[in-house]
């Protein structure tokens, strides 16, 4: 018995050596966008909407032009849309970013978080906004209730010249991504949350967002956002990645439809996307080579020019 727990705190020894020297070579990797721009908040119009359970949505509008409405991820907040913004508005679009209910600066109702009033969130954002012909982008959890807001509220859809899904999926989120079975059950704990708030941790938590040559810089832009989330009161939607399905009504989405991910995303991995693409009609996937899950800062031009494409098909060009 003595010997049996030598061995296994010889083997956790190691094991702590190892990730502080994997969590080392990460720190000592290039950052392709600077720290300070990764940091920087949208400008734009600050606007307030208040949803009739009390929830307020905060959200900024910025440029002129087709309109292009991005709704971000779990955990983050619409700072995650910043290089995709200003690239957007120098394109000549229109683009409006909130934060989802609970994220951010935006409150939580007595309908508290769920697909459903988060769904009701983005008709809100939308006609609040009068979008008309515009481009719908959803990034992770943002795309989850994307789906559910096309597929529950016709009025919408009306709305859209286009869908982008991006880095995301339609439900069960544990097929196919056994990072996900470890990731989400010590999230809904909490024991992420402490893991990532360790150095070595947090670096290791952040790479496994990236993909194949990690930022630092975006590792901890990332972190900083993440970690001053409150996570205890957003476990309902985190369990509803796994517990809904809509893949099997994925024939009725008739808005043209990109859907975009990642090679080494991990969260959302291609197999995902690929199940997405031959479930919606008409779909088109574009694979971003060697990007993770954060494939908004890792390659916000890939974007881009999937939102004009859309709005070009739109314009028969």
């Amino acid at each position: 018995m003595k010997s049996r727990l030598v061995w296994g705190a010889a083997g956790a020894a190691a094991a702590v050596v190892t990730a502080r020297a994997v969590a080392a070579g990460i720190r000592r990797q290039p950052d392709p966008v600077p720290l300070e721009v990764l940091r920087r908040e949208p400008e734009g119009e600050e606007v307030f909407l208040s949803r009739p359970d009390g929830t307020v949505l905060r959200a900024i509008v910025s440029g002129e032009g087709p309109p292009v409405v991005l709704a971000h991820g779990y955990g983050v907040s619409l700072l995650e849309w910043n290089l995709v913004q200003a690239a957007l508005v120098a394109n000549g679009h229109r683009v409006i970013m909130f934060d989802q209910r609970g994220h951010g600066d935006s409150t939580f109702g007595s309908d508290g978080i769920g697909s459903g009033p988060m769904a009701q969130d983005y008709l809100a954002v939308l006609e609040h906004f009068d979008v008309w012909d515009g481009v719908l982008v959803g990034h992770s959890m943002g795309g989850f209730v994307a789906l559910r807001t096309l597929l529950d509220h016709p009025g919408a859809a009306r709305r859209l010249r286009g869908l982008v899904l991006f880095a995301t999926w339609a439900g069960r989120i544990y097929d196919g991504a056994p990072h996900n079975r470890l990731q989400i059950p010590l999230l809904e704990t909490g024991l992420l949350q402490q893991l990532a708030r360790t150095r070595t941790g947090g670096i290791l938590f952040g790479a496994a967002q990236c993909g194949k040559r990690p930022s630092p810089a975006m590792i901890d832009v990332f972190l900083d956002v993440f970690l001053r989330q409150d996570h205890s009161s957003l476990v309902p939607i985190v369990r509803a990645f796994a517990r809904e399905d809509r893949y099997p009504r994925l024939a009725e989405i008739t808005v043209p439809t990109v859907v975009m991910v990642g090679s080494a995303d991990r969260s959302t991995p291609p197999s995902h996307a690929r199940r997405l693409t031959a479930g919606i009609p008409g779909a088109r996937l574009v694979t971003v080579p060697d990007a993770g899950h954060m494939l908004n800062w890792e390659n916000p031009h890939a974007l881009v020019e999937a939102v004009v494409s859309l709005h070009e098909a739109g314009r028969g060009g």
